[in-house]
């Protein structure tokens, strides 16, 4: 599960930022004696500094959106026309950032420096590539939407109510010009996405509802101001719903035709994309085989827990020969023991207060107490992505704001569908998914995230990082003792850790193997024994989504990498809550960037 496309979708946040910037190039750092960037380098630091900060300012004040995400609201009264003459703009501004930080020698930089240099220069490198080659605008139309961003601004206490109130009125106005354009945009779209767009937009609706309408009428707008507020909700409706028409249209036409493009990316596509996304030294196609070796050596660690346990749990039953099929055994075994439906969301609630205890008993990290984390159920505009639980955290420029725990209900299920979703959700897997997305994974990297002084850092996040902080905490929680060592929770984590070793192969499988749809289940099922819920949602995801479901295997590998070194490194200086620390006071910067930072700055001794 994910914290997401923030919700805290990177991806979608970044994506209203600069065009499309989503990601950044391979996190390697310029090497002693390479070229110099620029024939007349500058050396001076503080230069830098405003510059770097000029270049975020000024895309920020370009992006309302991205601007309204971080927690900058001076802005937010204006909506961003998503057409030809904006997609334009925004190609000439990041040819601009680039000629300005080119001035620059990064070697003459300090080590934060040159991390944040690498950060702006692959981030408008990036921008240029998802406009020009990617092109996704040209056919996703999931990336329209205007009830994200009016939600954040309705929810979240930043100035007044009608202050507020009357910042959305004017946001509102343009609304039907904004689906224009995006319907303009639309070109041979893919099904998969144009069903997405279908129920996200109906979602939108909810936004701009009755409740709205109650909030307007108690409000202090005078008369005037609520009529002409009433009338722009009426008009952003009409707009919306002419959106999901023509989407509707477009779907029946696509069904008649055949002529949709493949959600498959392929393989050049996706080896760039991997590269300008994750930030790492692996290729798409070295990390695809590291997987497919770890979902090996998982097999093997799950076995030997099994024919521990088999005894205790089928003390008359003969154990199978074939190794997947008697984890599978013991697997569906355990996982009969779950909450009911109806104490799913409560569960949840229940569980994040004792997770922070036991941070703070046995001392692994930092924690902001006057921060908690909000549970509430996932807004229906987020719905329909695939992702059943989100972390939807506040930007760095508001980082007193609430961060929310998303959690989708369970009322489209049948009594079926229920029972295999709360089976893959069960006792011991419920508690290490909220390990991943509230504490101390999502929630509490993030809130470190918002008070690194790198705003460069914390705005332009590496999604590998921050996912694969999420994993990293589930293993480090077991290690120091959660679960007090019980094998069923480890053949649980085991089970766990095989979703994020299977996205990474599966994400690989599908977009440039063209995995069909019995092998993806074939592989989640029987080999990373995922209920089918699980597996038919992922499927969906797949189709939905390109190379973010790598980023948790891939930032989890780096930072039990980097940790395992430091150790050797530091010996009996090092210390686990220091370690922890540390890698998170650098922001959202790539791994391999934050192992550099460091080692330059914590030197073994």
């Amino acid at each position: 599960m994910r914290h997401a496309p923030l919700s805290l979708s990177l991806s979608m946040i970044l994506a209203a930022g600069l065009g499309t910037l989503v990601g950044c190039q391979p996190a390697t750092l310029p090497v002693a004696g390479a070229a110099p960037a620029a024939t007349a380098p500058v050396a001076s630091s503080a230069r830098f500094d405003a510059v770097a900060e000029s270049l975020l300012m000024r895309a920020l004040e370009r992006s309302p959106e991205w601007s309204i995400y971080s927690g900058r609201y001076d802005n937010a009264a204006t909506l961003t026309i998503p057409d030809a003459a904006r997609r334009a703009d925004d190609l000439a501004f990041a040819k601009a950032a680039l000629a300005e930080l080119a001035a620059f020698d990064p070697q003459q930089l300090p080590a934060p420096q040159r991390i944040d240099h690498m950060l702006l220069t692959n981030q408008f490198e990036s921008s240029i590539w998802y406009q020009q080659q990617f092109r996704d605008w040209a056919w996703d139309p999931s990336n329209y939407n205007v009830a994200g961003t009016v939600a954040l601004l309705l929810n979240t206490p930043y100035a007044d109510e009608d202050a507020r109130l009357r910042t959305v009125m004017q946001r509102i106005e343009q609304v039907p010009q904004y689906y224009a354009a995006a319907r303009a945009n639309i070109a041979t779209p893919t099904d998969e996405h144009v069903e997405l767009a279908i129920v996200q937009s109906r979602g939108a609706l909810s936004v701009f509802d009755d409740e709205l309408r109650e909030r307007i009428k108690a409000s202090g707008l005078d008369a005037a101001e609520q009529a002409l507020f009433n009338a722009r909700i009426d008009a952003t409706r009409a707009a919306i719903e002419s959106w999901v028409g023509w989407l509707e249209g477009e779907q029946k036409r696509l069904a008649a035709s055949g002529d949709a493009r493949s959600f498959r990316i392929g393989e050049e596509l996706y080896e760039q994309k991997f590269a300008y996304d994750i930030q790492s030294h692996y290729s798409a196609a070295e990390l695809y085989r590291r997987a497919v070796e770890e979902k090996n050596a998982l097999h093997e660690r799950m076995d030997k827990i099994t024919v521990q346990l088999w005894p205790k749990y089928f003390p008359d039953t003969a154990m199978p020969d074939d190794r997947l099929e008697r984890i599978g055994q013991l697997i569906d075994k355990l996982s009969e023991r779950h909450v009911g439906r109806d104490e799913f969301f409560g569960e949840i609630q229940r569980q994040i207060p004792l997770l922070a205890d036991f941070v703070r008993e046995h001392d692994l990290l930092d924690q902001d107490e006057s921060r908690p984390l909000v549970v509430r159920e996932t807004p229906e505009y987020m719905r329909g992505g695939g992702a059943g639980a989100s972390v939807s955290a506040p930007g760095p420029f508001n980082p007193t704001a609430d961060t929310y725990y998303n959690v989708s209900p369970l009322d489209a299920y049948t009594d079926e569908q229920a029972e295999s979703f709360l089976r893959e959700y069960n006792y011991w897997v419920l508690q290490v998914l909220n390990i991943h997305e509230g504490i101390p994974g999502h929630y509490t990297q993030l809130l470190h995230a918002n008070k690194s002084p790198s705003l460069v850092k914390s705005l332009l996040g590496n999604g590998a990082m921050i996912e694969g902080w999420a994993v990293y905490a589930e293993r480090m929680m077991l290690e120091e003792g959660y679960g007090a060592q019980a094998p069923e929770m480890w053949l649980m984590y085991g089970k766990w850790n095989l979703r994020v070793v299977s996205n990474a192969i599966l994400d690989y499988a599908v977009h440039v193997q063209g995995m069909t749809e019995a092998q993806a289940m074939d592989l989640l099922q029987r080999e990373a024994f995922q209920e089918k819920t699980e597996a038919v949602n992922k499927w969906r995801r797949v189709r939905l989504s390109q190379v973010q479901l790598t980023s948790y295997f891939t930032g989890y590998a780096e930072i039990m990498d980097l940790r395992e070194q430091r150790k050797v490194e530091l010996g009996e200086a090092f210390d686990l809550k220091t370690f922890h620390n540390r890698f998170l006071s650098y922001g959202n910067a790539p791994v391999s960037a934050i192992a550099e930072l460091m080692r330059e700055q914590y030197p073994a001794e």
